[in-house]
């Protein structure tokens, strides 16, 4: 049983191909030409939310290094915010919920910030494997223990995400699952749970889009 209700979370193949990780980028074909052109109440709360955004993660990776560098960190979160809604949607297949796709996107953007950094500033990162004001004698430890959690931040960052995805839809597949079995009042008080879970749902997939991009701006940060 527990195998058929994963492989619900798992993209379907028509024609040689899967056809469902299309709904990546799915936002940009159904978003209309008039929405670039002619300002709306919609684009200009996204202007303001952008704006937000931009001013916060300027503050996280300083004055002297974020002319243009909140741009990458703002689309990150533009693109999985509208994945993790569009996941919400029935017969939507959710694709922040596979680690292909979260992994695909932590695992260049921490390789990259760590590349820069140790080719252009090794002493600072050599630097930042021991804390400051740590004894002597716990160095060495210290060294292994940053350099661990250092090394597996793109799969926290990766597990994270998916995980929070799948735990949500999981959770209502599985109650949705007993409504054909229930009474007349039960089958109401399952209605309000589903509507409730929904509600916390939108909130987790704001709250992981935005985790995702400032955990990112973060670790940007520590290399600049």
């Amino acid at each position: 049983m527990m195998a058929n209700l994963f492989s619900s979370f798992d993209p379907t193949t028509n024609f040689g191909l899967s056809l469902n990780w299309t709904s990546t980028l799915i936002g940009m074909m159904v978003i209309p030409a008039s929405f670039w052109l002619i300002p709306s109440r919609f684009s200009m709360i996204w202007n303001k939310i952008i704006i937000t955004l931009h001013k916060e993660f300027k503050v996280l990776l300083g004055n002297k290094n974020s002319k243009g560098s909140t741009i990458i960190f703002v689309s990150l979160f533009t693109l999985i915010l509208f994945n993790n809604f569009l996941g919400l949607f029935p017969y939507i297949f959710t694709s922040t919920s596979h680690l292909v796709l979260t992994l695909s996107l932590a695992l260049p953007l921490w390789l990259s910030f760590m590349i820069f950094g140790w080719i252009n500033k090794t002493i600072h990162m050599f630097a930042h494997l021991v804390p400051q004001g740590t004894p002597p004698a716990l160095m060495p430890f210290m060294v292994c223990i940053e350099t661990i959690s250092n090394i597996i931040r793109p799969g926290t960052l990766a597990v994270r995400l998916s995980a929070n995805m799948i735990a949500g839809h999981l959770l209502m597949t599985l109650l949705g699952n007993t409504g054909p079995n229930l009474t007349f009042v039960l089958i109401n008080l399952l209605i309000i749970a589903q509507i409730l879970l929904l509600i916390l749902e939108s909130a987790v997939a704001i709250i992981q889009s935005y985790v995702f991009a400032v955990l990112s701006t973060l670790y940007s940060s520590e290399v600049n």
